[in-house]
């Protein structure tokens, strides 16, 4: 399986390794989840201070955030759906905020790259077309997320 991931930390914060960790646990959460060969997604890690510019903009919530998805998939009111042949999937992008893993890492219990691992996870999941809007969506979702991470090895 191969997934083309675009990785940028904005914050300059994390390790080669880490990044690279992350890559890999989205390549076998894509493999698990038979997604298209060469299919493209990028990952970029910010500060609190950008996402909370994003989530502002985009979601109109005025306070930062640990993880947003923008899938490109999703179509708005109006758009139609562009497909070409031998043209790979470009699921969107992840965004992480690195201040909130690093507090949520900590109130949670477990280490940075769990924590890391996990929302890397959920935003490709969002990317993918699940959600938690509902009782029974989050139910799916989360029970997929714990599942990847857990297979993958990063547990608590």
């Amino acid at each position: 399986m191969t997934l083309l991931i675009d990785c940028v930390d904005e914050t300059n914060e994390l390790t080669e390794q880490q990044m690279l960790e992350v890559e890999r646990l989205l390549a076998f959460a894509a493999k698990k989840l038979n997604v298209e060969e060469h299919s493209e997604v990028s990952v970029t890690y910010v500060t609190n201070e950008k996402i909370h510019e994003i989530n502002r903009e985009f979601r109109e919530k005025d306070a930062p955030t640990d993880v947003i998805s923008f899938a490109m998939e999703e179509l708005g009111e109006g758009e139609i759906e562009l497909k070409g042949v031998d043209m790979p999937r470009i699921l969107g992008d992840i965004i992480i905020s690195v201040a909130k893993t690093k507090e949520q890492a900590e109130d949670y219990g477990h280490s940075f790259l769990r924590e890391l691992g996990f929302l890397a996870v959920h935003g490709f999941l969002h990317l993918l077309g699940y959600d938690h809007m509902t009782e029974e969506e989050e139910k799916e979702m989360f029970t997929l997320q714990k599942e990847i991470l857990n297979d993958y090895g990063l547990t608590r």
